[in-house]
């Protein structure tokens, strides 16, 4: 019996690219450059570093760069096995960051994440002990499988980068960012993040089935007993703050900007879209075309990194009418129509 594998392979978007205009290209040779040698090294340590551990997923690898250096959270789905822990521990390693694993639980409570106030009866006061949220990456490992009141708690630490407690606002250090993964709503046990939730998170992403000489390198590692590799930390909290601030520098044409509000603005409109694109998510779509041109070593943005952002950033912040068919598959392609029908700038 023929079985359809969980990630069948994607057919090629049919989105076509831009090509620049003459005056904008001008524009682009006269006030932008390219990115400077240090920040293209240390991106480029970055995801040599994770791509030591996380075998034959480049692309993956570099949306989870992208997605720290927009300081964005970033949410793994998919099947239990593929890596979605590895990836998420990778890059957490190699930083030489605070990095707290949480495993996610049904029994797990907000205060085992943010942390409780303990009596001292030495001093006659109670003492605030901090919980795993205190560090600069938290992996939150199968978030989906614990309450949606555990999952609550994370939401005043994802979106103001700080936590209240008793009446007491805790900031948190900074960098700051939440790598959490999980399992598809299918599997039994677990409970689908809210749309409040979901929103927080700057884009989702999946890992998918390594290719054949991928899984032959992660067996040959477990052959040589070697399955285990420690990863070296390659950049440390000034260095990740360095990048997020030259991305914030990294310039974006306002031609640009109104191509980014109009695929907003279609996604609230659409006939197929019950719910469309919040202003968080605009914000979401313009910091992470910063930062992907950042990463591709440029200091502009094109409409190609919009048409790029568009898909992991966008798609899991939409809710399709209910008159039509759910499923990621076809959420990609409304957003694919969108992006074919929106007018590219010239």
């Amino acid at each position: 019996m023929e079985v359809t594998p969980r990630n069948p392979p994607k057919p090629p978007l049919k989105i076509s690219r831009w090509i620049p205009s003459d005056a904008l290209m001008l524009e682009s040779a006269r006030t932008m450059n390219t990115l400077e040698t240090a920040s293209r090294e240390k991106v480029a340590a970055l995801r040599e570093s994770i791509a030591r551990i996380v075998k034959g997923k480049a692309e993956t690898i570099e949306l989870a760069v992208v997605a720290l250096i927009a300081e964005g959270h970033l949410l793994i789905e998919d099947v239990p096995g593929v890596g979605k822990t590895t990836l998420g521990h990778a890059l957490a390693r190699a930083l030489d960051c605070n990095f707290h694993r949480i495993q996610f639980t049904s029994d797990l409570l907000p205060s085992d994440v943010l942390g409780v106030s303990v009596f001292n009866p030495k001093s006659n006061e109670f003492e605030f002990k901090p919980g795993p949220i205190f560090s600069n990456i938290v992996l939150a490992d199968e978030i989906n499988r614990t309450t949606p009141k555990t999952q609550s708690a994370l939401l005043e630490a994802m979106n103001e980068n700080q936590v209240t407690i008793e009446n007491t606002t805790y900031p948190l250090p900074r960098p700051f960012m939440v790598l959490a993964t999980q399992n598809p709503v299918e599997h039994h046990g677990t409970y689908p993040l809210p749309e409040s939730q979901l929103d927080r998170f700057l884009m989702k992403i999946d890992v998918g089935y390594p290719s054949a000489d991928a899984e032959k390198e992660i067996l040959h590692r477990y052959t040589n007993g070697n399955n285990s590799q420690k990863i070296q930390a390659v950049l440390t909290p000034a260095d990740v703050l360095y990048l997020q601030d030259e991305s914030r520098k990294v310039h974006i044409n306002d031609k640009i900007v109104d191509y980014m509000i109009h695929l907003v603005h279609r996604t609230r409109n659409h006939p197929d879209i019950e719910l469309g694109i919040s202003p968080r998510g605009t914000v979401a779509l313009f910091r992470t075309s910063q930062a992907l041109a950042l990463v591709a070593g440029r200091k502009y943005v094109l409409p190609d990194d919009v048409k790029r952002a568009a898909f992991p950033v966008f798609a899991h912040r939409l809710a399709l009418a209910r008159q039509v068919s759910k499923g990621k598959r076809r959420t990609e392609e409304v957003l694919e129509g969108i992006l074919n029908e929106t007018k590219v700038p010239e």
